[in-house]
């Protein structure tokens, strides 16, 4: 059987992930792999817009906005980069023929969220910015591309990897490649409310740790504020923080803004501050609700046109009816160690980009709507790596024989996501991460290989969230 080999492999179907693949030389053969369907990734479910400096005088706000959301754990170098380069973004993605929403004289839109100093956020579909930038990219993207197929591992010699193992169809096989790139996302899976796709479990991250690739600042988890999180479904409902951004307010039971009795910015504090009010808050025995009144029912089906028609569905009254809301996970500001090229330290020819990374542009508390941003600057900057340093690497390695899924490995994934909420959330003390810890480190064995790496990863959050005693952005030690 001939070996199957491209010059780069891209793990991961989400906008990092193609906006990579859109940017690599054509001449270039390359394969997009995605454990379930190409949608299937959370950059098709963001809801706010892209962040872009407005122009050049723009930029040190930005970055101070950016710096400060991120409590200054921010590596400052690469959060002026992500700035900098963040001038193109539209003419990039524009030149391509898409178009972000559009006033009648056809102006760009710019909407503001949480912790951000001025309006700088673009949009499209009004409320659908992912779906409708995801859509796009993928149908200019020429890759080869697999889906329904699991990797279980990286074929990794010294400073180079050579492909990956993958799963597909109980089939495991061998592909090789010149170049790997991991664009696999987030963690949200790993809790029991989350806002992220259902496919997205921090897989990647925990198999970089059997292979002794270095994660940074993983305790750094983001939870959003404004989460319907009464869907039935494992996926909770996001109500964009753009919602606030234009006007929709968080009240309590009797209509109270209570968040301005934690912060002087009230609904347009930075998540953190925003997740850990209605937390608390709910821990007193009050309701929370988002607060629409102040619109009339076309301008929320216009500007929002997913929320609404979603909570219509749900059986709102909108915009006069208060819906409940409550916080979920929603992002990891740490990740994958990588270098402004987006490469993994100590290794010629393996990248991370996207969520699954840690470039230190987020800090310790993502600013609203940088996540998209990240993935086109850093999607771009890491192809125009591959494309100055590809070269031809050939190893054959044998597969790996250990055991993908065992019986309970779902009855053990459920408990987990119980107990990185409960122990391992919005607040945290040594005691509950430490029987996180317990719980993860006894259930290992247990576990298949693929439900293994999640186990990894939790590890990963709670060793790190032990080790930082004070506490910093969206790391809160309540001890």
């Amino acid at each position: 059987m001939s070996m199957k080999k491209y010059d780069v492999i891209i793990i991961g179907s989400g906008l990092s992930a193609i906006w990579t693949a859109i940017n690599l030389d054509k001449k270039l053969k390359v394969l997009v792999l995605t454990k379930s369907k190409v949608w299937g990734c959370n950059s098709f479910y963001a809801q706010g817009g892209v962040t872009v400096a407005k122009n050049e005088q723009d930029v040190q706000s930005h970055i101070k906005d950016t710096m400060i959301a991120g409590s200054y754990h921010n590596d400052k170098k690469m959060v002026e980069l992500l700035s900098k380069k963040s001038l193109t973004v539209i003419d990039d993605i524009e030149s391509l023929g898409f178009r972000f929403d559009r006033d009648e004289n056809g102006n760009i839109l710019f909407t503001r969220e949480g912790a951000h100093s001025k309006n700088r956020i673009v949009h499209a579909g009004g409320d659908a910015t992912g779906r409708e930038i995801h859509k796009f990219v993928f149908s200019k993207d020429k890759s080869f591309f697999i889906d329904e197929s699991v990797v279980f591992d990286l074929l990794i010699e010294d400073d180079k990897c050579f492909g990956v193992s993958v799963s597909q169809n109980n089939k495991k096989m061998n592909i090789y490649a010149n170049s790997v790139v991991i664009a696999s996302g987030g963690v949200g899976g790993l809790y029991k409310f989350d806002t992220n796709a259902n496919t997205i479990s921090g897989d990647m991250q925990g198999l970089c740790t059997l292979k002794d690739i270095r994660l940074k600042d993983m305790e750094m988890t983001q939870f959003h504020p404004t989460v319907y999180v009464q869907m039935k479904t494992a996926q909770k409902l996001l109500l964009s923080e753009s919602l606030r951004g234009e006007g929709a307010k968080v009240v309590d039971q009797n209509f109270k803004r209570f968040l301005f009795d934690y912060n002087e910015r009230g609904d347009l504090a930075s998540r953190d501050i925003v997740s850990r009010a209605i937390y608390d808050y709910k821990q007193k025995g009050n309701k929370v609700f988002l607060d629409f009144s102040d619109w009339n029912e076309e301008f929320f089906a216009k500007r929002f046109p997913t929320i609404y028609y979603k909570l219509k569905d749900l059986g709102y009254k909108i915009p006069g009816e208060l819906v409940p809301i409550g916080p979920a996970f929603h992002y990891m500001m740490g990740g994958i160690e990588v270098d402004s090229s987006s490469k993994i330290k100590n290794f010629k020819n393996l990248y991370a980009v996207g969520e699954a990374s840690c470039t230190g542009v987020q800090g310790a508390n993502r600013l609203a709507s940088n996540s998209l941003l990240e993935c086109f600057v850093f999607g771009k900057i890491c192809a125009e790596d591959i494309n100055k340093n590809i070269t031809n690497i050939n190893k054959k390695f044998i597969i790996n024989d250990e055991i993908l899924e065992k019986e309970n490995d779902k009855l053990y994934k459920n408990q987990l996501r119980e107990i990185m909420w409960q122990n391992v959330g919005i607040i945290r003390n040594e005691r509950n991460l430490l029987k996180a810890l317990d719980f993860v480190e006894k259930t290992i064995p247990k576990v298949g290989r693929i439900t293994k790496f999640r186990f990894l990863t939790a590890k990963e959050i709670i060793t790190a969230a032990l080790n930082r005693k004070e506490s910093l952005g969206a790391h809160y030690r309540k001890d």
